[in-house]
């Protein structure tokens, strides 16, 4: 075993007699418990309950259960603000440091219990790296609110503030919005980058069926936890490893997954990072050919007026994969964490609610709910939730209304400076030029929040929460720091945008390109110290190749 490492010799059993182990605890496997649970994330201040349940599994099975913590962000709560500048970049610190515990005290297994936004990515990439049999629990997702007998969520009370400053509803009915939109503690309620996240890691086989969907007040997710406990001794004993799962197939159903659920587009970051620590390169390319062939059959918030809640009653993620499994478009003899193929996990999974999930004959629409789009606006990539774009603006064009930062944006919106038509361009808020790719949702909520969802569209090299909606397209890449074209675009400009088509472009001569090259000089972060600024350059260093080419143009 690994932790012979640790405690076959005198001083390092002094320091876990020290610790009160006893000689039998230590003569049994050391399984790895790493908690996320903290006091300042919704999503996570359950996870002490679940760790104990975990602890609980992981005793009757026969292991020694041992917690440590990693760190996590609200990405709710650092929104708006120069926190949003730190919460991709602890996706990189969660992983780093989740491996230097791990290696350092030489742990036999794993059990991650993460829920928010960059902890569940953050984890899979460290169980990747450190490649010892690991199983994931998550927090689950909270309960939607209700107002005027309507179900909200988190989104609705970002989209109320602008309809709040348009003059559309009260300062009470804001206020009401505000009270009862996260009724309950977990992952927030609809179909955003926690639950996309979850979901996924339940489709690539790290993680029991119905971690991606129990919400995290019911009993029955603290069953969950106790069963994964149990699992992990089976894994262990059976030494099945995380790159024994993590296998190409098993992102391509993720994938596959990912148009069907209509996920978050972070995914689109987070899967090729993960994929990246098994040695495979994933290709986003390859996402539009799945999204062909892959029908959207989910409508959760705040795409639709579904809530993961509902998911969960209506079949889970099995459920979904049962009915994608009538196109023959997932490999089904792949091993999970079950110890079970995927085929397996989903046989007697049944669709119980053809609104939540429809059917392949009647799905929300032939295409999948993300689109990879490239054009001269962005030569390399940018990404469209485009299952939760208004029918009106699959295809658009109009004016570019051009901002430096998101906080000038929003000011603009707010202010009514944006009308029907107009495209927001929000650029140097990328990976280098934020630095840190903050997420825009403040401003495509004002923008939801005016009405104007579906007369106006907004481009950044930022990202975009799995919450936003609307014809949102972020992470373009190049990015404007280094050169990119978003970095040329002019006010007044017209940008030309079709969704369908995977198309984005502005109207400019190669000439006036050129010329404006030739002028653009780059802008330094408005952060130059600590870990975010050498992340930045690590991100620069990482792109040499495709900034040098840049360039050159």
């Amino acid at each position: 075993m690994n932790s012979d490492a640790v405690t076959q010799s005198a001083p390092q059993r002094a320091l876990f007699h020290a610790l009160g182990l006893t000689d039998e605890e230590m003569e049994r496997p050391l399984i790895g418990i790493v908690s996320s649970q903290s006091d300042i994330v919704p999503g996570h201040m359950n996870l002490d309950k679940i760790v104990e349940a975990v602890k609980l599994g992981v005793a009757m099975a026969g292991g020694t259960p041992l917690v440590f913590p990693a760190i996590a962000v609200c990405d709710g709560l650092a929104m708006g603000h120069q926190g949003m500048k730190y919460s991709l970049v602890t996706r990189e610190l969660i992983a780093d440091s989740t491996e230097a515990v791990v290696l350092a005290h030489a742990f036999d297994a794993l059990v991650m219990v993460p829920n928010c936004d960059k902890s569940v990515p953050g984890l899979l990439m460290a169980a990747a790296r450190l490649n010892i049999p690991t199983i994931f629990i998550s927090g689950g997702p909270m309960l939607a609110g209700k107002v005027d007998g309507r179900k909200i969520s988190f989104t609705s009370v970002t989209e109320a503030v602008g309809a709040f400053h348009a003059g559309k509803i009260t300062k009470e009915k804001l206020l009401e919005f505000e009270k009862k939109a996260c009724p309950t503690c977990g992952s927030c309620s609809g179909m955003y980058t926690a639950n996309s996240m979850n979901c996924l890691t339940e489709v690539l086989g790290m993680a029991l069926p119905g971690n991606g969907t129990i919400p995290a007040v019911y009993s029955e997710r603290i069953q969950l936890a106790k069963h994964t406990g149990m699992q992990i001794m089976e894994l262990f004993k059976r030494d099945i490893r995380p790159r024994d799962i993590l296998t190409e197939d098993a992102f391509k159903n993720a994938l596959t997954m990912d148009m069907a659920l209509g996920c978050s587009t972070n995914s689109m970051l987070h899967l090729p990072a993960i994929a990246h620590e098994c040695g495979i390169e994933l290709n986003l390319d390859i996402a539009n050919e799945i999204s062909d062939k892959m029908p959207n059959l989910c409508h959760l918030a705040p795409a639709g007026h579904t809530y993961m809640e509902e998911l969960n009653e209506a079949g889970g993620i099995c459920a979904v994969m049962n009915e994608i499994n009538k196109l023959s478009l997932l490999k089904t003899n792949l091993i999970t964490c079950t110890g079970k193929s995927v085929a397996e996990n989903m046989t007697g999974c049944v669709n119980k609610n053809t609104e939540v999930i429809r059917p392949v004959e009647n799905p929300y629409s032939k295409t999948g709910g993300i689109a990879v789009l490239k054009g001269n606006l962005a030569p390399d990539s940018c990404v469209v939730k485009r299952s939760a774009v208004a029918p009106e603006m699959l295809k658009h064009e109009g004016p570019a209304k051009v901002f430096d930062c998101e906080e000038d944006a929003l000011q603009a919106i707010n202010s009514g400076k944006i009308v029907a038509g107009d495209v927001v361009v929000i650029r140097y808020e990328g990976p280098k030029g934020g630095p840190g790719m903050r997420e825009m949702l403040n401003p495509t909520s004002a923008i939801m929040g005016r009405g104007l969802g579906e007369s106006v569209a907004l481009i950044t090299d930022g990202r975009f929460s799995g919450a936003t909606r609307g014809a949102a397209i972020g992470h373009v890449s190049p990015e404007a720091a280094v050169g990119g074209n978003i970095a040329l675009i002019a006010n007044g400009d017209i940008i030309q945008i079709d969704i369908m088509a995977n198309k984005i472009n502005f109207v400019i001569s190669d000439t006036d390109l050129k010329k404006r090259r030739e002028k653009w000089m780059p802008r330094k972060p408005k952060i130059t110290t600590g870990y975010l600024s050498r992340y930045a350059a690590l991100v620069t260093s990482g792109n040499r190749g495709a900034i040098l080419e840049t360039q050159k143009q």
